[in-house]
């Protein structure tokens, strides 16, 4: 199995929370790298095979922030 590529466009107004979203994911086990950036309003991340799509998801969402789309291996899912 190979790892798996997410993406997420995520509503963020300032540092704080590209900040906030960046801590979850940097707590999160199986997460190899993670890119964040406010300016795009997007996150993109590779994780281990055995993360989900709605693991990180439910993580992003605890942060407060809107998830306006997501992206699992280049495919579209509901957010």
């Amino acid at each position: 199995m190979s790892d798996h590529h997410y993406k997420f466009n995520i509503s963020m107004n300032c540092g704080g929370c590209s900040g906030a979203v960046e801590r979850v994911l940097k707590k999160l086990d199986g997460v190899k790298s993670y890119e964040v950036s406010l300016e795009t309003q997007s996150a993109n991340i590779v994780t281990e095979p055995s993360l989900e799509y709605d693991t990180v998801l439910e993580k992003i969402k605890k942060t407060g922030k809107k998830v306006n789309s997501g992206e699992a291996d280049g495919e579209g899912r509901e957010v």
